[in-house]
């Protein structure tokens, strides 16, 4: 599921003190935020939206299909699962450090209704020209700007320098999907591919990949099938052999999750894997141009 303008959107957590500052952000941008909740508020109005005790009670008076969550690592299970119950279509965990078994509970229930999560430890999604959630600079056009190319990343640093590369290289987005840099994470690499071959307003893909897991090796048996070019870039290339980086979904284990082993599956995949994110813009170039060709002769 791709962020639309139209989508309703509610904020959990939303009075606190990153909640209000990224919902005026996602307000200012275009997002359709309809409400928020925080139990001990509820009845009171925040940034001229209306504040409900649970995100059931919201939806009783102002239905909402996107829930974002800005609430503390133990709470997240129970705010999910409010969420779940109150028919979400999908919902983006921003927290950290929520208890695997959380998480777990969390993915099965939200299976079980046809809720995508996206996330935990997602830095959210973004739709240029049309609104984001999460804490990415969505609002920022010198790094966000329409197009064609779908951008994916487990994380929100790296991607929002992937997207200032694309843009400044003439590269719109179509959309960026922040995936999570959790080991345990609700849409994968391969499912946001999966998202991407299926948006008629996406082109090509950009996969921002990192050292650690195996998505990027399961990414590329999906990318194989894909009629639309994909070109990644992995961080993590000069880390030192058995090095933890800084995601939780950042650990090697044996031969798999290391930079080679995640270049040779994807480049065995027909992805174009470039060394540096500069290589991005060039590598589309000559991608798109091979797919355009026959139509053009």
């Amino acid at each position: 599921m791709i962020v639309r303008r139209e989508h309703r959107v509610l904020v959990q957590g939303i009075t606190g003190k990153q909640g209000t500052f990224w919902t005026e952000k996602m307000i200012e941008c275009g997002t359709r935020v309809v409400g928020g909740v925080n139990p001990k508020k509820a009845g009171e109005t925040h940034l001229g939206l209306p504040v409900f005790a649970s995100a059931q009670e919201a939806a009783k008076k102002t239905p909402f299909d996107v829930s974002v969550q800005f609430v503390p690592p133990m709470g997240a299970r129970a705010a999910a699962e409010d969420a779940i119950a109150a028919g979400a279509k999908l919902i983006v965990m921003l927290t950290e450090h929520i208890p695997a078994q959380d998480v777990m509970a969390v993915l099965a229930q939200a299976k079980a209704k046809g809720t995508r999560v996206v996330g935990p430890n997602t830095a959210g999604l973004v739709t240029p020209g049309e609104g984001f959630v999460g804490i990415m600079p969505g609002f920022n056009t010198n790094v966000f700007k329409p197009g064609r190319i779908g951008v994916i990343s487990r994380s929100g640093s790296l991607g929002t320098l992937v997207c200032l590369v694309l843009t400044r290289a003439g590269f719109g987005q179509s959309a960026f999907y922040g995936i999570g840099g959790d080991a345990i994470i609700g849409t994968t690499s391969r499912d946001a591919l999966e998202i991407f071959e299926k948006d008629p307003g996406t082109d090509a893909v950009v996969l921002v990949g990192e050292i650690g897991g195996a998505a990027e090796e399961a990414a590329a048996d999906y990318a194989r099938t894909m009629t639309k070019p994909v070109v990644s870039f992995i961080a993590g290339r000069a880390a030192p052999p058995g090095k933890r980086m800084g995601h939780a979904g950042a650990i090697v284990l044996g031969d798999r999750g290391t930079y080679d082993s995640k270049r040779r599956a994807l480049e065995a995949a027909g992805v174009n894997v470039v060394d540096l994110p500069s290589g991005l813009a060039p590598a589309l170039t000559r991608a798109l141009a091979r797919v355009r060709a026959p139509a053009a002769t």
